[in-house]
């Protein structure tokens, strides 16, 4: 079991860090034309080492960072620069961070939140674009952008009526290159599939891994979902779909490995949960799960788990698979944010996981419940689960 370093925070309002460029600035006299010159070339929040320092121009009665850091409060107040309407505050963070934020700004009774004005980066999720700051030696994997070299793989819409769902169910598949109906290939079941591909550069990490021979040659199918937090809240109709429905056609229709070790399913947060059931339901029929920010909600006593009535049938199946843990797939990739409160059951639910015989890989990352930290994870997860020539000699 790995894990990364890192799990204490620290936020200050600028005591102790004269060396930072805010409190130089503060250091003579301060007008708004010096702000500008401050300002002005400068990447907005200014990270140096491990200090990462948000500012806001504007007038305003008061001003909040807005973050989710586990261990912090979720809005951080923001210091005025002198008579100036330049605020701020600093943030000590890990290494290799990525942090998703707002601004919140009061004046008289009117509160607002929004992107950082002075920040072009964002990241992006189905509920819009969110301001994001990178801590000092954080990169995006180059193997998440499209690689000239890498010959792409086809997608294609394919539909599956489903008597379990009561509709006819729009499944994307991706056909590696080079496909051939003679080869037998791993099949990867990605729960959330548009969002996988949309936020996550899903096909792209395919394509590249595939190139590298990093992972095999693999067919995956994208679900969507049509109410996400019904059918993947231990649905047994999900379950049946995928294992008694849409399986059973794929391997019809494709030349796909023809046992449980060819077979992967893949989700984040509740699409980890239905991974996890559905494998539970049928714990003969695939052979490694990827379980990223998985909502492992439990609770030990009584019946407040703090998640709401959604997350009532999430809590009775965790509850019951931690009293009764079973061996339920030949692999297993874990992985959660050390930013995200989710941190805390996906912890606890590793060693249950390999008391049951399992291989356990389990990953931390600095970072939140963001699609960004699940597309950064990808490259681990896949190469371990589904690894091609290049990963097996590692």
């Amino acid at each position: 079991m790995s894990s990364a370093p890192g799990r204490h925070h620290q936020w200050s309002a600028g005591s102790g860090t004269s060396r930072l460029a805010v409190n130089q600035l503060q250091q003579g006299f301060v007008d708004e034309a010096a702000v500008g010159r401050f300002l002005a070339g400068r990447e907005v929040p200014i990270v140096e080492g491990r200090h990462c320092t948000f500012l806001f121009w504007g007038e305003a009665d008061e001003v909040h960072l807005a973050q989710r850091i586990l261990g912090l409060p979720n809005r951080l107040p923001m210091r005025r620069v002198a008579a100036t309407p330049l605020w701020y505050v600093v943030l000590k963070v890990p290494e290799g961070s990525r942090i998703n934020y707002q601004i919140e700004v009061r004046r008289g009774d009117h509160v607002e939140r929004f992107n950082d004005p002075l920040n072009p980066k964002f990241s992006h999720s189905p509920f819009g674009a969110i301001s994001v700051c990178f801590s000092s030696q954080y990169t995006d994997p180059e193997w998440t952008f499209p690689d000239p070299d890498a010959a792409p793989g086809e997608l294609t819409e394919f539909l599956v009526e489903s008597p379990a769902l009561q509709r006819d169910c729009q499944v994307t598949l991706y056909l590696p290159a080079r496909f051939r109906r003679d080869a037998a290939y791993q099949l990867l079941v990605v729960h959330d599939g548009g969002d996988f591909l949309q936020y996550a550069a899903a096909k792209v990490v395919l394509d590249n891994l595939i190139h590298r021979r990093e992972i095999a040659p693999t067919i995956a199918a994208f679900l969507h979902p049509r109410d996400r937090l019904v059918e993947y809240a231990n649905s047994a109709q999900h379950a049946r779909f995928l294992t008694n429905e849409l399986l059973p056609r794929l391997q019809t229709e494709f030349p796909l490995v023809g046992n449980r070790s060819g077979r992967v399913l893949l989700g984040a947060s509740f699409g980890a949960v239905a991974a996890l059931s559905t494998a539970a339901s049928s714990a003969r029929t695939y052979g490694s799960l990827v379980l990223m920010s998985g909502s492992f909600v439990f609770a030990d006593a009584g019946t407040d788990h703090g998640g709401g009535p959604v997350f009532d049938p999430v809590v009775q199946f965790v509850n019951r698979y931690r009293a009764r843990p079973r061996y339920v797939a030949e692999r297993l990739f874990v992985s959660c944010g050390l930013y995200e409160p989710l941190i805390i059951p996906n912890r606890s639910i590793v060693p249950i996981f390999e008391s049951t015989g399992m291989r356990v890989r389990y990953v931390e990352a600095r970072d939140g419940h963001t699609w960004e930290n699940w597309r950064d994870r990808l490259g681990a997860a896949l190469s371990w689960v589904i690894p091609g020539p290049a990963a097996a000699s590692t």
